[in-house]
């Protein structure tokens, strides 16, 4: 209902500007609005909308609230095109606006839905109508939006710490890109620094042949390789400094030394895309070593501009307003005290080059960093240097979404039996074969028989959504527990509740014969309060999507999938749909097939396919 709530906000401010010259005068003087604080119904009685804007207004205005409630709703009697959307306003409490909208308008928006592929979602605004539109008009191509997520490492496997990342940042792109945005969804891999200089120097001694043949060694071994690598460098003070020499090789360009880290890295990058395959995650690689040609401007600029100064031999921004337990203003390393570059410095440049206009860079107008919250203070540092920079125009975005933790029952972080990481491949093998022993066991329950490779189809689409919604339904900024019993369970805010929903229409449509086709208003007739809650609940796929869209918060669109599946389940239960009159028949069938569009859209935003039976 979001094009509705727009319109009725306008008439809202129009009519509080009528009601209240001298107020509006001086809010526009100030560069404000009388805002009318309308928001949805909190609950069904008071209609669909509340506006709360008389209850501010009180103190300025030297009035009671309801008086001024009043004199708005006489200035609402007086609009023709509000007197079209809703039925009389109800001043409630001390000076609550609820307004309901008309049925015929929400048979209306019903009847438009089901012939838009978009189902009432906008796209995005042309440029210059709204940050990172699409370009639906002929001007400027679109700004694009950068989405940095997964980022493993080289010559490490894919772990659980990966998961969220992967899930989140793949949501959010889809939802940008649903709604118009030009995305760029951007895998920064790490794939250069120190560890290479130690890899290569232990496989040169143990391995060789990994670093001139092609998959001479498995990845899993090669993990070991790393480990062994890592305790060598920490342990052994002249292995420590011959890696240090291979890395100088490396960044210095030669032969040997680039051919060894081509092929570890293709190694890892085939293995981390079988990953990216089975959960349908589209990325574009652009690692660390990206942004090596420019690390020398970001100390340019950074000197330029007075920011670097030099502290015990290393390059530092002080951050502002950020202090360390001594009370002094903590640093942000860009160039070490050996002349090298870290972490920051690459960030740095990326962030440079991500918002720079092309052909020197990709020309964002919003760049949205996906990883654990433990990052957020180094993000912070860096999303400060940049800003001081003078890196980011004035109407760029820069943002951090932070996650949680993966736990286990025991509130730990998930681990094996064994102590170790568990590899997101085992996981999600485990996921496939608990939904397979879960649908073979109801298909003996059921008595039913079916394909091998029906069995195969929806227990690894079922297994690999439960997995994503488990996830995705949890709010990132907290921390969950990861339980294969609680996300396959049929009954619940899961994946399979929703799917199953999905395959519940997918029945009704068969038995009815067809449920597509598009509907005139005319010929829709709601008359049962179950028919009317569902209206209302399809109605708000538009809003919600948005929601998401600016909050960056996948469960909020969990949380609606959820209660729409819910809502249409007591519908269905309460009122007869296929055995209904014909007039009856008709609409609730067409509200079958809306349910069904919007519940395959939502699912499809989070990166879950449906089924038509399980």
């Amino acid at each position: 209902m979001l094009r509705l709530a727009q319109a009725l906000d306008s008439q809202l401010c129009a009519a509080m500007e009528r009601a209240f010259p001298q107020a509006a005068a001086e809010a526009r003087a100030d560069g404000r609005r009388l805002d009318p604080q309308l928001a949805a119904a909190s609950k069904p009685e008071f209609g669909d909308f509340q506006a709360n804007g008389a209850l501010p207004l009180a103190k300025p205005l030297k009035q009671p609230p309801r008086a001024i409630a009043t004199a708005i709703v006489n200035e609402l009697a007086a609009d023709p095109a509000f007197a079209e959307l809703c039925l009389e306003p109800q001043i409630a409490g001390p000076g609550f606006i609820n307004l309901t909208l008309r049925p015929e308008r929400l048979t209306a928006e019903v009847a438009a839905r089901l012939g838009d592929p978009r189902l009432g979602v906008p796209a995005a605004a042309e440029v210059g109508g709204g940050q990172g539109g699409s370009d639906q008009g002929g001007g400027a191509p679109a700004a694009p939006v950068v989405v940095d997520f997964s980022s493993p490492n080289i010559a490490k496997e894919m772990h659980v710490g990966h998961l969220r990342s992967t899930i989140i940042g793949d949501c959010l792109a889809r939802v940008l890109e649903f709604r118009g945005h030009p995305v760029l969804r951007l895998n920064h891999v790490g794939d250069w620094g120190t560890q290479f200089g130690m890899l290569i120097t232990h496989l040169k001694q143990v391995a060789p042949e990994a670093l001139i043949t092609a998959d001479a060694v498995d990845l899993g071994d090669l993990v070991a390789f790393y480990r062994q690598a890592k305790q060598r460098f920490d342990d052994d003070p002249v292995f420590q400094a011959t890696s240090r020499e291979e890395v100088v090789k490396l960044q210095g360009g030669d032969p040997v030394s680039l051919k060894a880290w081509g092929l570890l890295c293709d190694q890892s990058r085939r293995e981390f895309q079988k990953i990216y395959d089975r959960l349908d995650i589209r990325l574009s690689e652009r690692g660390e070593s990206f942004y090596n040609p420019y690390l020398e401007a970001v100390v340019s600029d950074l000197e330029a501009t007075g920011l670097l100064v030099t502290d015990d031999g290393a390059g530092c921004v002080f951050l502002e307003g950020v202090s360390g337990k001594d009370g002094q203003p903590l640093p942000v390393i860009v160039r070490k005290s050996d002349g090298g570059f870290n972490y920051a410095t690459t960030d740095l440049a990326a962030i440079r080059y991500r918002f720079a206009e092309p052909p020197a860079g990709d020309g964002a107008r919003r760049v949205i960093y996906v990883t654990d919250a433990g990052q957020a203070s180094h993000f912070a540092g860096v999303f400060q240097v940049a800003r001081r920079a003078g890196w980011i125009p004035a109407d760029g975005q820069l943002e951090h979404v932070p996650f949680g933790l993966v736990q286990g029952d025991d509130g730990k972080k998930l681990k094996t039996r064994a102590g170790d990481t568990v590899r997101l491949r085992d996981l999600l093998d485990e996921a496939v074969e608990r939904a397979e022993a879960d649908l073979r066991r109801r298909l003996a329950e059921e008595g039913r028989q079916e394909e091998e490779s029906f069995i195969a189809h929806v227990a690894t689409t079922v297994g690999l959504a439960a997995v994503k919604y488990a996830d995705l339904s949890q709010n990132r900024t907290t921390n969950y527990q990861f339980s294969f019993d609680r996300m396959l369970a049929l009954q619940g805010n899961t994946a399979p509740y929703l799917l199953y929903a999905v395959v519940r229409i997918a029945g009704i449509a068969r038995k009815s014969g067809d449920l597509a086709g598009q509907a005139e208003a005319s010929s829709l007739q709601f008359s049962e309060p179950q028919e009317w809650a569902l209206v209302r609940e399809l109605l708000k796929f538009d809003a919600v999507v948005a929601e998401v869209e600016e909050e960056l918060l996948p469960n909020r669109l969990c949380s609606y999938l959820f209660e729409l599946s819910q809502v249409f389940n007591r519908f269905y239960d309460q009122v007869p749909v296929l055995k209904a009159e014909p007039e009856a028949r008709t609409a609730r069938l067409a509200l079958c097939r809306l349910t069904a569009d919007t519940l395959k859209q939502g699912l499809g935003l989070l990166g879950i396919p449906t089924l038509e039976r399980m």
